[in-house]
């Protein structure tokens, strides 16, 4: 393996490993094993361990932004409830890879800077917050402020995905109708 080693091929072992079993798995030895390489080759190709989950957090944004683009309803509150689906469904099959994604935040105007945002995850969060001013400027949600129905949006699903993971066991019945009353909850409360 060592002569095809690539940052390419060291973030694809390690998605599949923090997919495998979980983020707490992964340390550089234990990634240079798997390559059939010393730890040390790995340097030649991601600065640490952080750099390298980074990079796998981004290329799980890319997969999550890829979902979110594939919504296309007009409806402004359509595609909110669309991507509010899509951001669990991809939090509960994926666990690990969900956990490491929010490593790095979103750039968020109404934050400082911490220098760890990550692009895609910005970039996955202007998607939304684009279905949110829509549906403000339409008049279907009430705020002066669109980035915090944003947020507000955001922080509901993201906790129905993080209580989906404790795993209680619910029934898929049961998720499907928590996910719903979260969603027209939510919008329920910010409407006009």
């Amino acid at each position: 393996m060592a002569g095809s080693l690539s940052r390419e091929s060291i973030v694809a072992v390690t998605r599949e490993l923090i997919k495998r079993e979980g983020l707490e798995s992964v340390s550089l030895r234990r990634i240079a094993g798997l390559l059939g390489v010393t730890a040390p080759a790995l340097y030649a190709h991601v600065n640490d361990k952080r750099d390298l989950l980074r990079a796998v957090a981004e290329g799980e944004f890319e997969r999550l932004i890829d979902l979110l683009e594939r919504v296309d309803d007009p409806d402004p509150l359509a595609r909110i409830r669309q991507f509010s689906r899509a951001y669990i469904e991809h939090a509960v099959s994926n666990p690990g890879l969900f956990r490491t994604m929010f490593l790095f935040p979103p750039r968020l105007s109404v934050a400082d800077a911490t220098g760890q945002e990550l692009p895609a995850a910005t970039k996955a969060f202007e998607i939304a917050h684009d279905a949110a001013v829509e549906a403000v400027d339409q008049g279907l949600l009430r705020s002066d402020d669109p980035l915090l129905v944003a947020l507000t949006l955001w922080t509901g699903v993201h906790g129905a995905a993080e209580v989906l993971l404790l795993g209680f066991g619910f029934d898929q019945d049961t998720t499907a109708a928590l996910i719903d009353s979260l969603i027209e909850t939510l919008i329920a409360g910010l409407r006009r």
